[in-house]
């Protein structure tokens, strides 16, 4: 087997991209997140596979602080991936804080990393991924309509933006590069709000684009206004606008959280794997 570090994203896409337009949903983070690396919007990205006679087995990708995200693409080598990888790692110095993957795979790693580092670690979400083909046109909305949101609401969304970081207990974000953030996503018109009465009430962003599907993130709606289906009404409206240009939509809940996974569910959204978001100790 040969571990492949990759410098440049190029040549990372070639090898990586065959394999992951034919699962284009389950691993959208991963492809999503490789076209942004193309794109050059971010720093020092970490590329690397495993092969073996022409073969792909593995492939990893990072994009510090995020975290290291596994995907096996032939399960039978797995245990053998891991062991190959976890060297190359140490040898190479990198520094994780988290992975991310399919659940079973996630964990098999984790155990490896604490075996050979000494590094415990914790479940920071467990989570699953939905993907919606078409919205079930019979569900009740609340009251209000949706618009994409303006340079005008940055301040409303910069504070929502920390508070959804709280309710899902993700690092704090400096409030520089939430400003940043913001106005990207303002600049890009990915962020969606739903407004009655004059208030907003909730909002979602569509992230990560790929051929054929995009990202739900960031769904939030503040206390006050919570438990008056707005989160569902804001989800079920930006996802049939999405749908114009996507032939699908995905969307990670925090299985945790029954409430969230129940509402999506009734939106048509439908589990295709659970994945889990571990964190190591530092």
């Amino acid at each position: 087997m040969n571990f492949q570090h990759y410098e440049n994203a190029e040549d990372f896409a070639k090898v990586a991209t065959p394999f992951l337009v034919k699962n284009e949903d389950k691993f959208s983070l991963f492809l999503g997140v490789l076209q942004r690396i193309k794109e050059g919007q971010y720093e020092n990205p970490y590329m690397a596979t495993i092969q073996e006679n022409g073969e792909l087995l593995a492939l990893f990708q990072m994009t510090p602080p995020h975290p290291f995200n596994i995907i096996f693409v032939n399960e039978d080598r797995m245990d053998a991936c891991i062991d190959l990888c976890i060297t190359e790692l140490i040898k190479q110095s990198i520094h994780i804080e988290s992975i991310i993957s399919i659940k079973e795979w996630a964990f098999k790693f984790a155990e490896k990393w604490q075996e050979k580092k000494g590094q415990n670690f914790s479940i920071l979400m467990d989570q699953g991924l939905y993907r919606l083909d078409q919205l079930d046109e019979s569900l009740e909305m609340s009251p209000g309509t949706w618009r994409y949101a303006t340079v005008e609401d940055a301040p409303l969304i910069e504070k929502w933006y920390g508070l959804f970081e709280e309710d899902t207990a993700l690092p704090k974000t400096a409030p520089l590069e939430i400003r940043n953030r913001v106005k990207v996503m303002l600049d890009a018109n990915e962020a969606f709000l739903w407004e009655n009465e004059g208030k907003i009430v909730s909002m979602m962003k569509k992230a990560r684009p790929t051929a054929h599907g995009v990202t739900v993130s960031l769904v939030f709606t503040p206390k006050e206004e919570r438990k008056k289906g707005y989160a569902r009404t804001m989800v079920a409206a930006g996802s049939k606008e999405l749908l114009k240009e996507f032939q699908f939509c995905v969307l990670y809940t925090d299985m945790l959280n029954p409430t969230s996974n129940k509402i999506y569910q009734e939106i048509g959204y439908q589990k295709i794997i659970d994945s889990v978001h571990l964190g190591f100790e530092k």
